[in-house]
Formats: C-alpha cells, sequence, structure tokens
C-alpha cells in the first residue's frame, strides 16, 4: 500500500535532507499489519526485528500518529476515551521494522488496579527489551509535559533507553506558542543522558512532521542494521 503524500514529503527538512525523506517514505509505503497484543510480561512476543516504541499520555495520540505514519487510517484502533489502549500493541512492516503502541499513563478514572497493572507492563517492557531501539514519547503540544511524563523518562533514563520527545496536535496551537513549547521541552531533554536533544512537531490531522518521523525512523533501522 502506498502512504500518501503530505505537504511535509515536498519540502527540505531542516534536519532531514530530501534523500532521508524519500527512505522514510519508502519504509513505511509497504504492507503493515497487527501483529499481536500484551496484556502481561509473559506474553509479549519473542524479540526479533528492531522495534520503536511510542509512549505517552492517554489520548496524546499514539494511535493516530502510527495510522499517520502507515498510511493506514484503521491500522491502529483509535478512541476519543482515555484509556482505550490497555495492552502492548505490536505492528509489523518491512522485515527489520515494528512499531509498538504502549497503553496510555496518566488516566485516573480507570480501576487503580488495572492502572497498575498497566503501568509495571509499561515500565517492564522499557526497562527489558533489548530489541527496542528507541521510544517516542509523545507530548501534547497544547499541554507540554506533565508531572505524569516524569515516571517515563525517569524508567528511559534508568534504562539507557534512547528517546525523544514528539510533539502531537500541532495544529492545534500558534506558531508561538508552538516554539516555546518547544524551546523549553529541548532545555528539560538536554539533562537527560540518553534523551535525543532535538524534537519533531507533528500532527496527524494535516500531516505536518510525518515525514520527518519517518525519515527518523528509517535513520534508526538503517543504523541498526549496521550495528548487526
Amino acid at each position: 500500500m502506498t502512504v500518501a503524500a503530505t505537504e511535509d514529503d515536498a519540502t527540505a527538512s531542516t534536519r532531514y535532507s530530501h534523500v532521508e525523506i524519500e527512505a522514510g517514505r519508502r519504509l513505511f509505503a509497504g504492507e503493515w499489519k497487527f501483529a499481536g497484543a500484551a496484556a502481561t510480561a509473559a506474553t509479549l512476543p519473542p524479540m526479533a526485528a528492531m522495534e520503536v516504541a511510542f509512549a505517552g499520555r492517554s489520548n496524546v495520540g499514539k494511535s493516530s500518529l502510527i495510522n499517520a505514519l502507515t498510511g493506514r487510517r484503521g491500522l491502529a484502533r483509535t478512541s476519543n476515551r482515555p484509556g482505550r489502549t490497555q495492552e502492548l500493541i505490536f505492528f509489523v512492516g518491512p522485515p527489520d521494522l515494528v512499531l509498538v503502541d504502549l497503553p496510555g499513563y496518566g488516566y485516573a478514572a480507570a480501576a487503580k488496579q488495572k492502572i497498575a497493572a498497566w503501568t509495571a507492563l509499561i515500565h517492564g517492557y522499557l526497562r527489558g527489551r533489548a530489541s527496542l531501539a528507541r521510544v517516542y514519547l509523545l507530548v501534547d503540544a497544547r499541554h507540554g509535559l506533565k508531572p505524569a511524563d516524569e515516571a517515563i523518562l525517569a524508567t528511559l533514563g534508568a534504562a539507557a533507553v534512547s528517546h525523544e520527545v514528539v510533539l502531537t496536535k500541532c495544529d492545534q496551537v500558534s506558531a508561538g506558542e508552538l516554539e516555546d513549547r518547544s524551546r523549553t521541552i529541548r532545555a528539560e531533554m538536554q539533562r537527560r543522558a540518553a534523551a535525543f536533544p532535538d524534537l519533531i512537531a507533528t500532527s496527524s490531522r494535516t500531516g505536518a512532521g510525518v515525514a520527518e518521523l519517518r525519515a527518523a525512523i528509517a535513520q534508526l533501522v538503517r543504523e541498526h542494521a549496521n550495528i548487526r
């Protein structure tokens, strides 16, 4: 299936060249499918291909972003109801890449026991998954980093897992607000050894930033292939 072009595909990224943007487009232009779900550590699939995970607060837009990346509107189930994703969801595409949609955190309306189980599952996966190449921490551009993000950042730092912030819903803030929020988050990430100090601003609705994120993931795939 061909990934639909966005206006980002037509312009050179300040961070990635046209060649790198095209490599990202090609990476995600193939067939993507649901590969499985894990509600406990014991049911995690065997580690095989490189994994890229998407973490963030409930309703931050993880599933929507995965759909935008793959050009498959219904690949990841989306909902306006926070807390719908309650398992780790795995999607496979090219032989060298698996995308992982993590349960949202910071949703207080669910039962405490269920919240504790989700939290333990997320942190256990982040600490012990050797095939995990990077975690993209999704942050709502309207709100910025919240206290609920701190626990995930602490786990990523302690486990030395490479991670980078991706701002979502950037079409819902002004250019000035987006720049201010980006500057604040960059400053915070520069204090963290395992964090990539830059960030990617996206909108699943308009497609902004999606080509750049594809290019970033394609670069990871190339680096991983060279290491093996």
